[in-house]
């Protein structure tokens, strides 16, 4: 069976862990920041795990991370 070929801009986005699971980091925290409470663009720096309907999808974007 032929190799895949890893879609690059979903493996940019997206790291494995040790344990199997997905990582991205969290969305709205680029511009437009005045208007957000300290708090709300404080949790939007930490990364987040991919979802479990989520996953499949991905995983068949990046296959080998």
């Amino acid at each position: 069976m032929p190799k895949i070929k890893t879609l690059r801009g979903a493996a940019k986005r997206f790291k494995g862990t040790g344990s199997g699971k997905l990582v991205r980091n969290k969305a709205f925290a680029s511009h437009i920041l005045t208007k957000k409470t300290r708090k709300r663009k404080r949790h939007l720096r930490k990364s987040v795990t991919v979802s479990d309907a989520d996953f499949k999808s991905i995983k068949r974007l990046v296959p080998y991370i």
